[in-house]
């Protein structure tokens, strides 16, 4: 089958345009709009005309559709947050803080999950701080980490962004005291002010700060922060004190928070306190991502560690995921918005935040097409609090890796000659672990070289080599392949076995062994190290048959209710709900662990610690997928080899894992590592 082509022109890493020393990025700019993001460069002829000229054609039937997107995106990210300008006093209390009603408290921050853009060690602002703000010094007041100045990818000079950019100019703050973010809790951090004045213009300035403390401005080459406050003001007591507690903040449309107040240290309540809002908003004619055909015309502000322009940042990943693809990679993907298209994870799931170079061209599917991108680990991650291992858990080294690879994938375009909406499943590939490293707190840089696409009616699948490193150093490799498939083709699932049902060893002996079961909900603690917790709690309950399985030195056996409100279908995929395939692997790791312990394997060391084993590569196929409706998932582990070593033990299984009547996983050389901390 012949493969379909389109001319595409490169993800250009920015023109080149004159610059002596340091320059500000282009602020506003009258009429410009998006069409100006289009590609200056010729559309090349030729053997591929008439390929391009169909697509042409479509793309002129569609002008109109998207200019008047665009037209509404540009609207909404103004006006979206506060449709009309309310004055204080108009009451607009939300009923509660928790927009995931559904989810249980334990796992809310998984869910809700906001990662700082930047972090800085300052707890404490003087007025001479705030002066400083009040006139753009950012960097100098929080740190190199909110700096944004670049290197220029095209004449190597030095560019600056948001060089206008001043916050908390509206009332005389005194001091803040106790700034910090929080990825769990009731609310995403705050901070404390001491001021004189009007409360409301103290607070709207405290707020504005919280915002650049995180770091909201990051993801934009020129924008304002904009201010309201919303409710009813009590009268300012003597002491003149405030505390903000911010309760909403996320990327999408715009980088926004939402901070209640409460004065001289009261609890706000209907009748008492307010909330302000801070909304980062782009100046007129600055470009918020890539243009026609993934062409980006100017820096979107956002440095990447190695001091370079970031090619897209943490703002379109959230728009990929959950927002406006036109946003994320250009107007040819704005017909994705809102549908159940291919989508990044959302909220803690989400485990790729920046694009820092790519050589690829859209419309080209040739192999060898290769991109990095940037992890930030937090060290206080949801998944390091919850999970049992000593470093991040298996299903991060999963994500990160496979997120990078599909991301960059997907914008080469394989989806947009398709009339149907294609949705992306992983299908399977192989990893390992070549150097044990802690990454909390680390940047991890993620390599993806494509290796190969294929197009077929209704899918295509892309296959990619991918690696990744900590400050230099390779830790991860692995290959893998990804699949785009129509509804029709996700509905009629066949498992990995050509639709027949193949029984689980227990199944198949003539007579029943004896099986006991390992209680894990029952040593449930987040006081004990080895045992995962939180919303990483994914096995209650083990069955072991001792010397059974298909190497006869131990099988394991679970089944799990699913549940319609469990919170990864939250986060993997806005409109797509499905379990992501990285937690059935951790599934696996958890009756091993279980296992283990239940073993006394532990008991050697004075601080045992899992680990994922260095040098064993490990394969993985998925045929199939886990939805909210399937009721129950059902596992297997045979153990295949458990080897003792001086400071550790090594246990490696093979495992598989059925939807009702269907086996869709098969794990090989799954394994786990127990030994003394390190």
């Amino acid at each position: 089958m012949a493969h379909i082509r389109f001319d595409g022109i490169v993800f250009n890493p920015i023109p080149a345009r004159p610059a002596d020393v340091v320059e500000a990025a282009p602020r506003s700019a009258g009429n410009r709009t998006r069409e100006s993001l289009a590609p200056r460069e010729t559309v090349p002829v030729g053997a591929m005309a008439p390929l391009a000229a169909v697509r042409d054609s479509v793309v002129r039937a569609h002008q109109a559709t998207i200019a008047a997107a665009s037209a509404v995106a540009r609207a909404t990210l103004r006006d979206g947050l506060n449709p009309a300008p309310r004055q204080l006093g108009e009451k607009t209390w939300p009923e509660t803080v928790d927009t995931f009603s559904t989810t249980r408290a334990a796992e809310l921050a998984a869910v809700r999950c906001f990662r700082p853009l930047a972090r800085s060690a300052r707890r404490e602002l003087s007025s001479e701080d705030i002066d400083v703000l009040t006139r753009g010094g950012i960097e100098q007041v929080f740190g190199p980490t909110h700096r944004q100045t670049a290197t220029d990818h095209a004449t190597g000079r030095t560019i600056a962004a948001n060089s206008m950019l001043t916050v908390a100019s509206h009332g005389q703050v005194e001091s803040i005291e106790g700034l910090e973010s929080s990825p769990r809790g009731a609310d995403f951090g705050g901070l404390t002010v001491r001021y004189n004045g009007d409360p409301v213009a103290a607070a709207r300035s405290a707020a504005e700060v919280f915002g650049v403390f995180v770091g909201l401005h990051l993801c934009m080459s020129d924008c304002v922060a904009e201010s309201q406050a919303h409710g009813t003001a009590p009268n300012p007591p003597s002491s003149q004190r405030l505390s903000l507690r911010v309760v909403e903040i996320d990327l999408v449309p715009i980088p926004h928070l939402r901070a209640r107040v409460s004065i001289d240290g009261l609890e706000p309540s209907r009748d008492n306190g307010f909330d302000v809002t801070v909304d980062f908003i782009p100046r007129n004619g600055v470009p918020l991502g890539p243009g026609t055909n993934g062409h980006l015309q100017d820096w979107t502000g956002r440095v990447a560690t190695t001091g370079r322009q970031a090619l897209l940042s943490e703002f379109h990943m959230a728009h990929l995921a959950r927002g406006d693809q036109g946003i994320a990679f250009g107007p040819e993907f704005s017909r994705y918005t809102g549908n159940r298209a291919t989508r990044l994870p959302t909220g803690g799931l989400l485990l790729v935040d920046r694009v820092t170079e790519f050589s690829g061209t859209r419309g080209n599917w040739d192999a060898g097409a290769d991109y990095r991108t940037e992890y930030d680990v937090p060290a206080d991650a949801w998944y390091l609090e919850d999970t049992a291992n000593g470093s991040v858990p298996h299903f991060v080294y999963m994500e990160t890796s496979l997120q990078a690879a599909l991301l960059m994938g997907y914008y080469l375009g394989p989806t947009l000659g398709s009339t149907e909406t294609l949705r992306l499943r992983n299908l399977g590939g192989t990893a390992t672990v070549s150097r044990r490293l802690d990454l909390r707190g680390k940047t991890v840089d993620q390599s993806s070289t494509l290796v190969s696409t294929t197009l077929m009616p209704g899918s295509s699948l892309q296959s990619f080599d991918y690696s990744l490193r900590v400050d230099g150093d390779e830790f991860y490799s692995g290959t893998t392949m990804f699949g785009y498939f129509s509804d029709s083709a996700l509905d009629n699932q066949t498992g990995l076995d050509a639709g027949r049902h193949r029984p689980n060893w227990l199944e198949t002996l003539e007579s029943a062994p004896q099986i006991r079961t390992i209680d894990v909900a029952a040593r449930r603690d987040r006081r004990e190290p080895l045992c995962s917790t939180g919303a990483l709690a994914l096995v209650d309950h083990v069955d072991v048959v001792d010397g059974g399985g298909q190497y006869g030195k131990g099988y394991l056996h679970m089944t799990r209710d699913i549940e319609a409100d469990e919170w990864f279908f939250d986060c993997h995929f806005y409109l797509d709900p499905v379990i992501p395939g990285s937690l059935g692997v951790e599934s696996v790791i958890q009756c091993i662990q279980e296992w283990m312990v239940d073993a006394g394997m532990h008991r050697q060391w004075r601080d045992p610690q899992f680990h994922i084993p260095e040098n064993v590569p490990f394969n993985w196929k998925y045929r199939g997928q886990f939805v909210p409706d399937d009721g129950h998932c059902e596992l297997e582990v045979h153990v295949k080899n458990i080897r003792p070593q001086f400071n550790s033990v090594v246990v490696v299984a093979d495992a598989s894992l059925w939807k009702p009547g269907l086996r869709i996983y098969e794990l090989i050389d799954i394994s786990v590592e127990l030994r003394e901390g390190i």
